[in-house]
């Protein structure tokens, strides 16, 4: 069995068409307050609220990591 990693109950992973829906013991469909909450608190960031600085930074450390895998 599989636990919610919002408020650790125990869970089953069930098929729902082409999705995976988290299901309780007593057959119900698995929704948690906490569960709720951090998907709403999803924040997206636009292309044009970056300044070209940080997209460089974050591109310069990407990069870095994928240089660090290389090499093993």
């Amino acid at each position: 069995m599989a636990v919610c990693k919002y408020c650790q109950k125990d869970i089953t992973w069930m098929k729902e068409g082409r999705k995976n829906v988290p299901v309780e013991g007593d057959g119900s469909v698995h929704r948690c307050d906490n569960m709720i909450n951090a998907h709403n608190s999803l924040r997206s960031i636009g292309r044009t609220s970056l300044t070209p600085e940080e997209i460089k930074q974050y591109e310069e450390s990407m990069n870095q990591q994928v240089n660090k895998t290389k090499k093993k």
